[in-house]
């Protein structure tokens, strides 16, 4: 690895909702950084202003913020290499756009839409392998490089609409070493012109990140393997710039893929498979659309955060769950993977599920609260706990302790009519009523002496423990699930029980 100090971006486009597989991104280059002791720098990379998308960056930040990603140098946080959003730095890409033409490794490009179309449409009528602007198709095309150098002036007096394009060479190898995919070899005739400065006065990503990258003394750029094809043409733009020596390394990740395998992960297939696929929930300013997110859905921050680490990066040895630090620590480039990785929403879910039941009950309790509060339910912190302790093996989220626990906080309206049909015999009541006397005479109500009472009753009356629990359970929870009746017991009190074997006598009807 290169011996300079670590410096590495998270650069997204403010086009709209982080995808997880932009937070990935984000989190790679962070446990880089924060293994290596360097640092970790959020740029917005906002020079596309037709696809600009209200609230976007604060979406961006909120979202590393949940994630406890934290920015050392950036939007937000400032530092030395500021400013950090690209539209505030348009000047400065001028001038390299300039010197990289006055040098002869970029032109001016007058070509109108129509013009362009018209050499796509002939390039594909010639069956021409190759349809894209480049070192064959420029030389036809209305460019300073076919142009005078007064036709140009002129052009470029009159406030003609331009583009500012990289010139490729021919019949080159352009080569760089992926600290992930290794040794990548491109031919330069198969690579088009692309187009560093628009008509708008912008830079293009293109210009803009690699001089960005080069300002900032970036050593390392890490991001998602569809950039592959882009980076000869900015190993080029080092190159022209006389930077080739403080060229970053590069690391390409690669992409997270449908549950099924099949290509990339998007928004339409968490919409289809009912699993979100951003880190918070979105509302599009223009549509009002909603897009649900990992934090709205219930999941924990360090769980998302585990699971996005080993999508695509394997720590080499059997471990699942790591914390933050943990990652920090193990994290290594060259344990990433090639090939795209699969996501899956219930492993996803898996994962949350584990980090539930490692929290300590009285944070399971304060956020069960709140859910008990909405529902209009006021009980004691101390109940929630004995509660949240019975139930939190059985839950994902705590979303679900309500469908888990119901019954200790209401009694039941209505019986599971097929646990009745199945376990409430003729004799049933009368059962009930003298398991009910055995009830009222427990003093000590708690659930070991509650269970060793009854089941000394079921013993010394030769009933079997099915013919007395589950109807016991069916009148305490209304069904037949639960966790342990007698843990039940105990917490809902002497005196509930009572009232609710009452009322199974007299409602539950075979």
């Amino acid at each position: 690895m290169n011996t300079k100090e670590v410096r590495v971006r998270f650069a997204p486009s403010p086009t709209g909702p982080l995808h997880i597989g932009g937070v990935r991104t984000a989190l790679f280059n962070y446990l880089f950084a924060k293994k290596h002791n360097g640092t970790f720098i959020l740029r917005i990379e906002d020079t596309d202003q037709n696809r600009y998308v209200k609230g976007a960056e604060d979406y961006i930040v909120n979202s590393l913020k949940w994630c406890n990603i934290k920015i050392d140098e950036g939007v937000g946080v400032g530092g030395k290499y500021a400013p950090y959003r690209q539209s505030e730095r348009k000047d400065i890409y001028k001038k390299y756009a300039e010197q990289l033409i006055n040098d002869g490794f970029a032109y001016y490009a007058f070509d109108t839409p129509d013009e362009l179309e018209k050499m796509r449409e002939k390039l594909k009528a010639e069956k021409s392998e190759n349809q894209q602007y480049n070192f064959l198709s420029r030389t036809a095309m209305r460019n300073s490089l076919n142009l005078s150098q007064d036709e140009v002036e002129k052009l470029i007096e009159s406030n003609t609409p331009h583009v500012i394009r990289l010139k490729v060479p021919e019949n080159e190898k352009v080569e760089f070493t992926d600290l992930v995919h290794g040794k990548i070899s491109f031919d330069s005739s198969l690579l088009d012109d692309k187009i560093l400065f628009k008509s708008d006065g912008m830079p293009t990503y293109h210009l803009a990140n690699v001089v960005d990258d080069y300002l900032m003394k970036i050593s390392h750029v890490i991001r998602g393997s569809e950039w592959i094809n882009s980076t000869p043409s900015h190993v080029l733009l080092y190159r022209f710039l006389g930077w080739e020596n403080e060229m970053p390394e590069f690391a390409h990740m690669p992409l997270i893929l449908k549950p099924n395998g099949k290509g990339k992960l998007s928004k339409r297939d968490g919409d289809a498979l009912g699993f979100p696929v951003f880190p918070l929930e979105w509302t599009n300013p223009n549509t009002n659309e909603v897009s649900s997110g990992y934090r709205e859905s219930g999941y924990f921050s360090d769980a998302f955060i585990n699971i996005l680490a080993l999508l695509g990066w394997n720590p080499g040895t059997e471990q699942e769950i790591f914390s933050m630090k943990e990652l920090t620590e193990i994290f290594s480039l060259d344990r990433i993977g090639k090939s795209g990785s699969r996501f899956d929403p219930e492993k996803a879910k898996w994962f949350n599920h584990q980090y539930l039941i490692n929290k300590n009950n009285e944070e399971l309790a304060f956020l069960y609260q709140e859910i008990l509060k909405e529902k209009g339910i006021e009980v004691s912190d101390k109940l929630v706990i004995k509660v949240v302790d019975l139930i939190k093996e059985r839950a994902s989220f705590v979303s679900d302790f309500w469908k888990q626990s119901f019954f200790f906080f209401q009694k039941p309206t209505e019986y599971d009519p097929k646990v009745v049909k199945k376990k409430w015999k003729e004799d049933t009541s009368d059962t009930m009523k003298k398991i009910l006397e055995v009830i009222e005479n427990i003093e000590d109500f708690k659930s070991e002496i509650i269970e060793e009472t009854v089941k000394n009753y079921i013993e010394k009356n030769e009933l079997s423990f099915g013919k007395v629990l589950n109807p016991l359970r069916l009148c305490l929870v209304g069904s037949g699930k639960g966790p342990s009746l007698f843990h039940i017991a105990e917490i809902i009190g002497k005196e509930e029980v009572v009232e609710r074997i009452n009322n199974g006598i007299e409602k539950i009807k075979k």
